[in-house]
């Protein structure tokens, strides 16, 4: 196969206007647009509106080129997109190709007998807008309440037309490869590798998908295995199956190594090489236990026959101008993942099916990769032609996904199992059939085909299938919203046991560096025009101040509010998911709403759109540490708030646990404290620990209900052979009732290290400087009075700054 890339070159023209640039493919029309200076930021204040307008009109790609040699002497010749968004006209010499329809594919066309030395190709993108608003009048299907009305005709990105944490954006363009292609008188169309593990050694089945040109001709191949030390090892004469003595196993992040094999298919015609096609691949086995328990099913990631807890979160699109999008860019977002012990993503399906180095990076990085197909929060029209779209929608992903080793499932869809079941969006019986037909019929059958190893989940959330209570807590994955949509304390996690939450998140605001890259100074204040108009979940900035008002002083100042925001919304994820790990072997996994933002935005995210880590991405990587000490306490928040409440009594009590997550056991001690505000000790204990691997260990139960929670805390260590692996502290009341002391906190760098200094118990204490680039082995932590010391990971140390919860709500002369 010979591939002639088609990047440079191309103009983009207005369709309406005729303005018309030279532009690169891969690339978008906001991209080019912005790129020529031709319009503005759309994520600027509220300039939003005004891209969206653009999106009304017709644009078109032009490219003259000249035809390579090479690839005229091919007996065929393909015209290949690998991604167009999304409805297009496609045009070489002024001969009609045909037609696309779906971003999530790629078309092909042969084109042997139209080209010449020079070529015209000619790509006409119609608007969408139009399009879905036709459909929608015509036979109305709903679906998400924040999308635009007719989302679901159209198989592209959903979230680009709007979602509750995400603007109304619909991109358009040539936004992955275009090349001509020239094969000879065979090649390789892909290679389906499976893997049959046995005590010794990994036996690959390997299926060629081979397409013929010449009837008379022989063929054969040779595979070529080059294992993670760089040892080639050939296996000519066709070979069926090749063995893979003593493998090194893949395993996902903090269970072991994550080692690669290259793997070679050479396409032959006697000695001369007609394709070659190569893919590396992890040599693992993973399912999902679904086995009968004493609690009801169930739900785990099971890798090389190790059970996981996965920990992780869900991940949208980055960005909604496509081309933003890098390598380099994935690569830093996903190696802050695995920075905080994550070994789980879940690629959300309101979006678009990542590329091709999203997966080879979570192989490197060990992060299983649970893959959700685009079809999220709608109803959708299963008409013929809707459904063979989908169906080569499907077949081209799964073949381009499925031999990575991160590949830990495959599901139906985002929330319509869970939704439709309750009559959500529904306006006619045969939508409830149409739902079924795809996601418990055609998907399946299709993996059946081309994926049959990989385990296959109708929804998420579901319990299974066909309806059967989809958000069951004692079966499959469950999305818990009653924390934040339902407005109940996050108290209320400890009264679930669920074995897999896919979705639960808290909002917050982003760093004030990103908000200043999007507002004016007067558009600083939460419920500001243009703060609003970056917060896409209706009313949510009232609810963050409502939640805040249970837990915090109100902060004076924007730059407390954003602060304190993002502290609440840490507080909240680490209380349900220490519970949940804590329980672990009945819930296995806890993977939070979301990772990372598309544009710069309140909303759940732990990592903003600036790449900034807010408080919960530093929270992360302490709550998912592989060996977690987590304290359960007992007082005024798990019992009653009501300080005026008629003979209130509250019990103070703290039980610690030990989780080892990992495959070796794990000893250590675990030291405590009850100290005054002022840090003075009270009290004070140690718990030997032995903890097998992964499991974990629950110590005895303290009580201090004598003691006044208003006026003392917990602190608490874990340590390895005196080695501290984890501090943390607990108060038995909510922050804003608790008596600080002033820490005084003072500041200083000595060369890549911070140091902070408290003369008291400091809460939350952010580190920040002036520039708002700061990256640190920690953050937004609890210390006793003392020193603590944290390494720069990134940014300059001018204008460093040091802050904690005593100063919210307080006065200067405090």
């Amino acid at each position: 196969m010979i591939i002639q890339k088609l990047e440079d070159g191309w103009k983009l023209r207005d369709c309406s206007s005729g303005v018309c640039f030279d532009t690169k493919v891969p690339g978008t029309v906001f991209g080019t647009w912005l790129e020529c200076g031709a319009m503005e930021d759309p994520y600027w204040r509220d300039r939003e509106d005004q891209a969206l307008a653009m999106m009304e009109a017709d644009y078109e790609y032009s490219l003259t080129v000249t035809l390579e040699k090479e690839v005229a002497k091919c007996e065929t010749i393909w015209l290949r997109f690998e991604g167009i968004d999304t409805l297009a006209d496609i045009w070489l010499n002024g001969l009609y190709l045909g037609q696309a329809d779906n971003m999530h594919r790629i078309w092909q066309y042969p084109v042997k007998q139209l080209v010449k030395a020079e070529n015209k190709i000619r790509v006409l993108i119609h608007s969408p807008l139009p399009f879905i608003r036709k459909a929608y009048e015509e036979d109305p299907y709903d679906g998400a309440p924040e999308s635009m009305k007719g989302f679901p005709f159209l198989r592209k990105a959903h979230c680009s037309f709007g979602w509750d944490w995400g603007p109304r954006l619909p991109d358009a363009g040539l936004f992955r490869n275009v090349a001509l292609i020239g094969a000879k008188r065979a090649v390789i169309n892909g290679a389906h590798i499976r893997q049959s593990h046995g005590e010794e050694a990994v036996v690959l089945s390997i299926y060629p998908e081979i397409e013929t040109f010449c009837k008379e001709c022989v063929y054969s191949w040779e595979v070529r295995v080059m294992d993670p030390e760089g040892t080639l090892t050939e296996y000519p004469d066709s070979p069926k199956t090749v063995t893979i003595p003593q493998p090194k196993l893949w395993w996902p992040n903090g269970y072991g190594e994550q080692p690669l094999y290259l793997v070679e298919l050479v396409l032959k015609e006697g000695n001369e090489i007609l394709d070659e096609w190569s893919r590396k691949i992890g040599l693992r086995t993973i399912k999902m236990n679904t086995d009968k328990d004493e609690y009801g099913r169930r739900f785990a990631h099971e890798v090389n026959g190790v059970e996981i807890f996965a920990m992780g979160a869900d991940y949208i699109p980055e960005d909604c101008i496509r081309g933003r999008v890098s390598r380099v860019r994935t690569k830093k977002l996903l190696e802050h993942c695995r920075e905080c012990n994550f070994n789980v993503i879940r690629v959300w399906g309101g979006g678009y099916y990542p590329d091709d180095f999203f997966y080879d990076l979570c192989d490197e990085l060990g992060l299983v990769v649970w893959q959700d197909f685009m079809f999220a929060c709608a109803i959708y029209p299963l008409t013929p032609e809707f459904e063979e779209n989908v169906k080569a929608e499907i077949r081209d992903n799964v073949k381009r996904i499925r031999h990575h080793p991160c590949l830990g499932l495959w599901c139906g869809n985002n929330e319509m199992e869970m939704f439709i079941s309750a009559n959500q969006w529904i306006r006619k019986p045969v939508q409830k059939t149409e739902y079924l037909i795809m996601n418990e019929r055609i998907i399946p059958e299709l993996l059946k085909q081309y994926d049959p190893d990989t385990f296959y989940w109708p929804s998420s959330p579901s319990s299974g299938g066909d309806f059967d209570i989809p958000n069951d807590p004692d079966r499959g994955d469950v999305h818990y919203w009653e924390v934040w949509h339902g407005g109940v304390p996050f108290t209320e996690y400890r009264k679930f046991y669920f074995r897999y939450l896919s979705e639960f998140g808290f909002q917050s605001f982003p760093s004030l560096k990103t908000i200043e890259s999007f507002t004016e100074a007067e558009d600083r204040n939460i419920f500001s025009y243009v703060m609003e108009k970056h917060q896409r979940n209706n009313g949510a900035n009232g609810k963050i101040l409502q939640y805040m008002s249970q837990m915090y002083r109100y902060p004076e100042s924007f730059s407390h509010i954003v602060y304190v925001s993002q502290l609440l919304q840490a507080e909240a994820i680490r209380y349900g998911v220490e519970h949940f790990r804590r329980n672990r072997g009945r819930c296995m996994g806890c993977v939070y709403w979301q990772l990372n933002d598309c544009w710069p935005a309140a909303s759940w995210s732990s990592i903003d759109y600036g790449g900034r880590w807010k408080a919960l991405h530093y929270f992360a990587r302490r709550f998912f540490a592989p060996v977690l000490l987590s304290c359960e306490e007992e007082g005024a928040l798990t019992g009653s708030m009501d300080v005026n409440e008629e003979n209130r009594t509250i019990r103070n009590t703290a039980r610690f646990y030990v989780t080892n997550e990992t495959r070796v056991p794990f000893q250590g001690a675990v030291c405590w404290s009850l100290r005054s505000s002022r840090s003075d000790v009270l009290k004070q204990g140690k718990f030997e620990t032995r903890i097998a691997p992964l499991s974990v260990e629950k110590l005895p139960l303290l009580d201090f209900s004598e003691m006044d929670g208003r006026e003392c805390y917990l602190s608490y260590s874990l340590y390895q052979e005196e080695v501290l692996v984890f501090h943390g502290s607990s108060l038995f009341v909510p922050p804003k009732h608790f008596v600080f002391c002033n820490p005084k906190l003072k500041v200083w760098t000595e060369g890549d290290e911070i140091f902070v200094k408290a003369e008291a118990y400091a809460k939350g204490v952010e580190i920040g400087n002036r520039a708002g680039d700061l990256f640190l082995s920690d953050n937004y932590f609890d210390m006793d009075s003392g020193i603590k010391k944290v390494r720069i990971a990134d940014g300059g140390p001018e204008g460093l700054y040091a802050r904690s919860i005593y100063e919210i709500g307080r006065s200067s002369d405090e």
